[in-house]
């Protein structure tokens, strides 16, 4: 290998599987903390007005379960970057 191409060629890169399953779970525990934000913040919950029942008191938490994984998905408040990135430092100093 000649000079040029020792320099312009890329360091290896990291463990492509590893990282996306630590970013996965980064973001399921992003999207746990905000689907409990939006519980507190009363997302989700029976008008008096119109709507309510049985049916929709049941699904409700389905409903702000996917709000808060689209939510982590499209970037969140941050947290799941924050999670992933301590545990990156983690893994790569046990390994």
């Amino acid at each position: 290998m000649d000079g040029i191409s020792a320099v312009t060629s890329t360091p290896p890169r990291p463990e492509p599987a590893k990282d996306e399953a630590l970013r996965a779970a980064a973001e399921a525990l992003e999207a746990q903390f905000l689907t409990e934000m939006l519980k507190s913040a009363g997302f989700g919950e029976a008008r008096e007005a119109f709507g309510g029942g049985v049916g929709e008191e049941q699904f409700t938490s389905y409903l702000r379960r996917e709000q808060a994984t689209g939510m982590a998905r499209a970037g969140g408040i941050g947290l799941a970057e924050s999670i992933f990135d301590a545990l990156k430092r983690r893994a790569d100093n046990a390994g």
